[in-house]
């Protein structure tokens, strides 16, 4: 996606909740997901968070993940990966995060040992070739401005018979380009669904606590662009899903 000055915005959003958040009150930096026809039974802790990690679980639960060696690419503040760590039980897990404040932030947050966080580029992994199993990215390629190096890359680090798991959204006139992007990439696409809707709904039962998070973490003159960037109701983003102009969507490819 061409967004110079939107992907400007992104970097400093980002740095900012890095910086400002010293009680680990944002985990996730997802619009989330909601399916009523699939209840998902969460502990108390991770109640919260439901809509952001029912999105991981959309994805994680489209293939084995016990005893896989799995990443995450743009893994953010690591909760989506700690939660797929916790619940389905991988053999290793890594996260990756450009942003250098959130890799470190992971490390001294998460305790497991089977999880690690590194800084590093989407589109020039510091990764060996074939180490990995199953290769995660939760709405973050929008953000990348070379797609086809990026799944050049994760194609690099699967092994044979490997899984990539891909969730983000689009503008409406780029999801056949990105089609085609992936037609391109060598792996076969296994599964596609468009949860424009589910991701709408979960963004409407998710406005409150977005809402408090915004009010707890920045002072009242970012409030409007904070709200914007949380998918609030009635936020430019919010709309721009709800009119379909984005197009949210998750697939599953494998390495042949």
């Amino acid at each position: 996606m061409k967004f110079n000055f939107r992907e400007s915005l992104f970097k400093i959003w980002y740095w900012y909740v890095n910086k400002v958040d010293k009680n680990a009150q944002v985990l996730f930096m997802n619009y989330g997901f909601s399916d009523k026809d699939q209840p998902l039974s969460l502990s108390e802790q991770n109640e919260p968070n439901r809509y952001s990690i029912q999105l991981y679980h959309h994805l994680a639960e489209e293939t084995e993940i016990k005893n896989k060696d799995i990443v995450e690419i743009g893994c953010g503040r690591g909760g989506g990966l700690n939660y797929i760590t916790e619940n389905f039980s991988p053999a290793s897990a890594k996260g990756i995060d450009l942003d250098s404040r959130a890799a470190t932030f992971c490390n001294n947050h998460y305790s497991s040992d089977k999880l690690s966080f590194l800084q590093g580029d989407a589109q020039n992994l510091s990764l060996d070739d074939n180490a990995f199993d199953v290769v995660f990215n939760v709405e973050s390629s929008h953000r990348y401005p070379d797609m086809p190096a990026f799944l050049g890359e994760v194609s690099r680090i699967l092994r044979s018979d490997g899984y990539f798991l891909f969730t983000d959204f689009r503008y409406d006139f780029e999801i056949e380009d990105m089609k085609k992007e992936l037609e391109a990439s060598g792996m076969t696409v296994v599964k596609e669904r468009f949860i424009t809707q589910e991701v709408v709904e979960a963004l409407k039962l998710d406005d409150q606590r977005r809402r408090d998070l915004v009010k707890k973490l920045t002072p009242k003159f970012l409030h409007k662009i904070a709200l914007n960037f949380a998918g609030t109701v009635g936020s430019e983003t919010y709309n721009q899903f709800d009119t379909r102009k984005y197009v949210y969507f998750s697939y599953v490819l494998k390495k042949k």
